[in-house]
């Protein structure tokens, strides 16, 4: 099993924009009815106003590296990806479990 961990915040400079973010976040949501080998999908929002947290958090597992690999160009990702970018910024962490 491979854990795929993604950390979202808003692009410096970029000013928050309610309806465009909960319309990134909804998207985000909803990928993984869309690829059918994500085996486990979470996105939640950050609880805490610190300066060291992010906004966003991804918890998703594929059953090896070569499903994260398949998913990373996946047309419904890279749709996403594209969204993302004009507000958000992220890092990501993969990993086995």
């Amino acid at each position: 099993m491979m854990r795929h961990i993604v950390l979202f915040r808003r692009l410096p400079g970029v000013e928050q924009q309610p309806e465009l973010e909960a319309g990134l976040i909804a998207q985000m949501r909803n990928l993984r009815e869309r690829i059918d080998f994500i085996r486990d999908w979470r996105v939640a929002a950050n609880e805490l106003d610190r300066p060291i947290c992010w906004d966003y958090i991804l918890e998703s597992s594929f059953d090896d590296a070569d499903a994260v690999t398949r998913y990373l160009p996946h047309p419904a990702h890279q749709a996403l990806v594209a969204d993302l970018k004009q507000y958000f910024e992220w890092v990501a962490v993969d990993y086995s479990v």
